[in-house]
């Protein structure tokens, strides 16, 4: 019914059937990578917009939010 893979774990599964995570998610597994531009003009959008709408709190969340991948790739660089 769903084209998921047999192979595919479960935490590959449950990404797959979020509705728009899921759909970029599939189009970088199996094809089309030019998607992963428009996902991020839309996260770059939302985020001005939540900045113009709510000012230096949305800025500073978000770059609370960042702290997380921002270790992880320090973390990457450094293992070499």
């Amino acid at each position: 019914m769903t084209d998921i893979p047999d192979h595919a774990g479960p935490g590959l599964r449950f990404l797959l059937r979020v509705p728009v995570l899921g759909w970029i998610a599939r189009d970088l597994l199996y094809g089309a990578r030019d998607n992963i531009y428009y996902f991020l003009v839309i996260l770059l959008t939302m985020e001005i917009l939540l900045i113009m709408a709510y000012g230096l709190p949305a800025l500073a969340l978000s770059a609370l939010a960042l702290v997380p991948i921002v270790m992880g790739l320090l973390i990457a660089v450094t293992r070499g």
